[in-house]
């Protein structure tokens, strides 16, 4: 679209029309694809012109980025929530339990989202550097969070990084994979014990 300037909305009515096109896209995207989705098909469902997706949206991806940068803070909010609520001492077997329910609800709600976002994530370099920066403000959260309850293992940034993968990784199992081999309680219990003992050293 060149050098044309996109508006980022400050009115109540502008907010409201953004959001219904981001609704839209997520819901597309879901449903067909991201490569089987288009702008126009996007804002016919959202009620507006293209020309009107236009004015807030560079093009097809800026949407896609927009809707799950919605998704995952929306994944992520209810985490941040339940951490800033704790109060010493803290109990690390109770809340990573809790923090491993929400993820999995969180994923079965929205199977098919979360698929179209890995498969981009792996394809697409826009879409990669999103992931990267919502997983660096995430270990930031955390870590500023163990500080806070003097939580302070060496090499912290690295020790979180393998426990949200740890945990990302248990739930898309749980969720996704399904082993008749594996009991998912034993596993997430294990799980559990290798993120508290690292992060205890």
């Amino acid at each position: 679209m060149g050098n044309r300037e996109i508006r980022e909305p400050k009115q109540q009515r502008s907010i409201e029309k953004r959001k219904k096109i981001v609704e839209a896209g997520f819901q597309l995207f879901c449903e067909k694809g991201y490569h089987n989705t288009n702008t126009a098909e996007i804002a016919k469902l959202a009620g507006v012109s293209t020309g009107i997706v236009y004015n807030y949206f560079a093009d097809k991806k800026d949407i896609f980025i927009a809707a799950f940068d919605a998704y995952a803070n929306g994944l992520a909010n209810p985490i941040y929530e339940k951490i800033n609520t704790l109060t010493l001492p803290i109990d690390l077997t109770k809340l990573l339990k809790q923090i491993i329910a929400m993820i999995i609800e969180s994923h079965n709600i929205t199977k098919s989202a979360h698929e179209e976002m890995q498969a981009m994530a792996h394809t697409d370099p826009d879409v990669a550097e999103f992931f990267c920066e919502f997983q660096a403000t995430l270990a930031n959260i955390l870590v500023d969070s163990m500080v806070k309850f003097n939580i302070t293992p060496t090499h912290a940034y690295e020790k979180i990084h393998i426990a949200i993968n740890i945990v990302e990784n248990l739930c898309h199992e749980i969720v996704y994979h399904q082993h008749d081999y594996i009991n998912y309680e034993v596993m997430t219990d294990e799980a559990i014990k290798i993120i508290i003992t690292m992060l205890d050293t």
